[in-house]
């Protein structure tokens, strides 16, 4: 499995020969050019996740990807061929099994309205599971190997993020995602007491440059 981290919560996973990107969001272009795409999936509907300007291109740039989506990313932007999907679900895409996790957005503040949010599950035969979470801690599936790990947003503490890590029995691994209203020395901090605590390896993409796992 080679994955990509492209700013913030953007992953682009390759397995089985399949491409997926995942929440195409608006504080990357790292993702913009990307073609070959079999599948863009995302986690809910914030612009961090899911950029209203650059994404309808995108997937008209990759007019044989699938698009899956929280089932209601359709009230903020309309995607060409945009599916729904909800918490339980399970996709076929190319070589990939795709579970589809969660339900609901992690509470910012009471005032504000929560909005539905899917975490993915990537499994492939012979291939490390990967889980991106979107921005929910709320979802614990088995057996991960990979875990795309949020580390700063205004909807959760760290100390919420150790225990996310421990109720999915510690992942060997967690790539950095959803950090960049954070300092690099905030950065460096929030992985080391992360990786200090659950014992999962912290590993940093923030270079855009992919690793095979």
């Amino acid at each position: 499995m080679r994955i990509t981290h492209l700013g913030h919560a953007s992953v682009l996973v390759e397995a089985a020969g399949t491409r997926v990107l995942m929440d195409p969001g608006s504080f990357s272009d790292l993702w913009h050019d990307l073609e070959g795409l079999d599948a863009v999936l995302i986690t809910h509907q914030h612009a961090d996740h899911i950029d209203p300007e650059h994404t309808p291109e995108l997937i008209e740039d990759n007019p044989q990807a699938v698009v899956h989506t929280a089932d209601d990313v359709h009230h903020s932007l309309l995607l060409p061929r945009a599916e729904p999907v909800t918490a339980g679900q399970r996709l076929t895409i190319g070589g990939l099994d795709v579970e589809a996790v969660g339900g609901d957005h992690a509470v910012i503040h009471a005032d504000i309205p929560r909005v539905h949010n899917i975490g993915f599950v990537i499994r492939a035969e012979g291939e490390p599971a990967f889980f991106h979470p979107g921005d929910a801690l709320d979802s614990a599936p088995s057996n991960i190997d990979i875990l795309a790990l949020p580390i700063m947003g205004p909807w959760a503490a760290m100390k919420e993020h150790v225990d996310f890590v421990r109720a999915l029995d510690v992942p060997k691994h967690s790539i950095p995602i959803h950090d960049e209203l954070l300092s690099d020395r905030g950065r460096e901090l929030l992985c080391r007491q992360i990786g200090d605590l659950t014992g999962t390896k912290i590993v940093s993409l923030r270079d855009g440059s992919p690793r095979d796992f």
